[in-house]
């Protein structure tokens, strides 16, 4: 409860400085915070600064990697699809997290159409459109990684 605590004063520190949405996370490795960050979106003009993301960001700062296997993410409210992606490409496997998607819902941060999106549910264009093109150039990098022998996630 302690780590979560933490993360709820992260989430907190937005009523004050409004950088972004009240949202919170720290990162815990071996019983101790290495990483904490809150929703810097507004702050930064970077839709990208979740407080998820941040705190990950912090984490491998600090480690000096990209791999935060081992450690766990304590985050105020059910982490947006993106920083879903953010955690499983980090090598997190577990997330405790306090408010619901529709507790977040009910403040204005609506993530429900993006599940729809990726799970199919939409129809085309209405949430993005996405057009493959010149694939025959594009895999060409892809080829010569894969001679290269370096591992592919």
């Amino acid at each position: 409860m302690e780590f979560m605590h933490e993360a709820i004063i992260e989430s907190e520190k937005n009523l004050k400085t409004g950088d972004g949405g009240p949202f919170g996370a720290v990162v815990v490795k071996n019983s101790k915070i290495i990483g904490r960050g809150h929703n810097e979106v507004i702050k930064n003009n970077d839709p990208t600064c979740h407080g998820e993301v941040q705190a990950i960001r912090a984490a491998c700062k600090k480690l000096g990697t990209y791999d935060l296997t081992g450690c766990e993410l304590y985050t105020s409210a059910m982490p947006c699809p993106m920083c879903l992606g953010a955690i499983i490409w980090s090598n997190i496997k577990v997330v405790y997290y306090g408010n619901s998607a529709q507790d977040t819902a009910q403040i204005g941060f609506r993530d429900d159409f993006i599940y729809r999106f990726i799970e199919g549910k939409c129809k085309d264009g209405e949430v993005l459109q996405l057009t493959q093109m010149l694939r025959e150039e594009a895999i060409v990098a892809f080829e010569k990684y894969k001679e290269q022998n370096m591992t592919i996630y």
